[in-house]
């Protein structure tokens, strides 16, 4: 069982609780268990910031999510000038800094976090994160259905 969701959103802050409540109402409704939909929406909100803060020009961004098995994937793209992932630093922020939280929140909520980024082309932040079901949601009776 597949479920995609394909949101085009304008480039506003108030955007970004909009794409969260969505998603968090759409992971919920299909059994997807509330620690799992809180990591996932958290990690999604630090991403759409990123697109608001850094993407630079353009009119909109796009939020697609796509629950597949027990794989919640996450693409928030942009088409703005683009950014250089490889100066945000792989360590830790620190405890008393204003910013760079926001990639490492992502890293410590979600299970794998990748940065594409083109030159006047925009940039895409992909996440992923093993999803755990209520047990007999319709998620669950889903994917105990195609291992069987």
């Amino acid at each position: 069982m597949e479920i995609t969701l394909a949101l085009n959103l304008p480039r506003d802050e108030q955007s970004v609780p909009v794409a969260r409540r969505i998603v968090d109402t759409s992971m919920r409704s299909v059994g997807v268990e509330g620690e799992c939909v809180d990591d996932v929406t958290l990690a999604l909100t630090e991403a759409c910031t990123n697109v608001l803060k850094h993407s630079g020009p353009g009119d909109e961004y796009e939020v697609r999510v796509k629950l597949c098995d027990s794989l919640c994937s996450i693409e928030v793209a942009d088409i703005g000038r683009g950014f250089d992932f490889s100066s945000l630093a792989d360590g830790d922020a620190a405890d008393d800094a204003e910013r760079g939280r926001g990639v490492q929140l992502m890293r410590m909520l979600v299970d794998r976090v990748r940065f594409q980024s083109k030159p006047q082309a925009g940039s895409v932040v992909h996440l992923e994160k093993t999803l755990a079901y209520v047990d007999g949601s319709l998620l669950d009776k889903a994917v105990a259905a195609s291992t069987a």
